[in-house]
């Protein structure tokens, strides 16, 4: 058995570099301990028993080869709500709570609004929105069974009962009469030669979440085509695409006839949602 100061300690000499791995450790040992994170600060002497200890021992050995944090205790924070992950869906990311943030923000005079989330993995946006606008009607599609099982889990544990949610590839079995106020998506956007598919916690996630296409676009340009004659009057589109795809994507919404076409930039001013309306 150790102390939990132990316990932290030979832990940061099995990954290294304290300062950066040291958060990773306090999160994997509170989770096991079902504690919060400052409870290792205020207890350090505690006894961590040799089941628990097997546990975390376990976790680290599996951080250490790379599995992202997410995936090791099973939920992800997304816009302060507590969303459980599988290695069925990506995990959600800062830069992607834009997306939120803008369609609340461009679509704030529309009372009951109809929405269509495409691909909503975990159910991120789609809940985020749902959380902040009780009135509006949002339907989230995913081509994954598995993913979609984890969104209508995380919509259940969080009461969100307004959202509907649908087995579909993008547009596939979404009803043909149904448009919407805006259509949100975080699609596909990474060349499937990039080398950052093999790097950090993208060599876990599902890649045809990841991948789109030889250039990255295939998905975006399916997409924006696709949605314009699903939006209302004055709809709005927006997606998130990786920082060197402004030119590409702006191009592809002015080509679909799009009109007002803006990009916004994330917390990091980095080129990351673009977007445009049915006039």
């Amino acid at each position: 058995m150790s102390t939990v100061k132990e316990a932290l300690a030979n832990a940061l000499t099995l990954l290294g570099n304290p300062e950066q791995h040291r958060i990773d450790c306090e999160v994997l040992l509170a989770f096991v301990l079902h504690k919060p994170r400052t409870y290792l600060y205020t207890h350090p002497e505690h006894i961590v028993s040799a089941e628990t200890l097997l546990q975390f021992n376990e976790l680290i050995a599996k951080r250490h080869l790379g599995t992202p944090i997410a995936y090791l205790v099973g939920y992800r924070e997304f816009w302060s709500l507590p969303l459980k992950v599988s290695e069925a869906t990506l995990i959600p990311r800062p830069e992607t709570e834009l997306i939120v943030e803008l369609t609340l923000k461009l679509l704030d005079s529309v009372e009951k609004a109809q929405i269509l989330d495409l691909g909503t993995g975990c159910g991120a946006i789609a809940l985020a929105l749902a959380h902040e606008k009780p009135a509006w009607k949002i339907i989230a599609c995913d081509n994954s069974a598995e993913a979609l099982q984890v969104a209508q889990e995380n919509a259940e544990k969080l009461h969100l009962s307004h959202i509907q949610f649908i087995l579909s590839d993008w547009f596939t079995t979404i009803p043909a009469e149904k448009t919407f106020h805006a259509i949100v998506a975080n699609p596909p956007y990474i060349a499937s030669d990039d080398p950052h598919l093999d790097q950090g916690s993208l060599r876990y996630e599902p890649r045809s979440a990841l991948c789109g296409g030889d250039d990255g676009l295939v998905a975006l340009q399916q997409l924006i085509k696709q949605s314009l004659v699903r939006l209302e009057k004055n709809g709005l589109l927006l997606v998130e695409h990786g920082y060197l795809q402004k030119n590409a994507v702006s191009a592809l919404l002015h080509d679909y006839g799009y009109k007002e076409v803006h990009c916004w930039q994330d917390w990091q001013g980095n080129d990351r949602i673009s977007g445009g309306r049915r006039i």
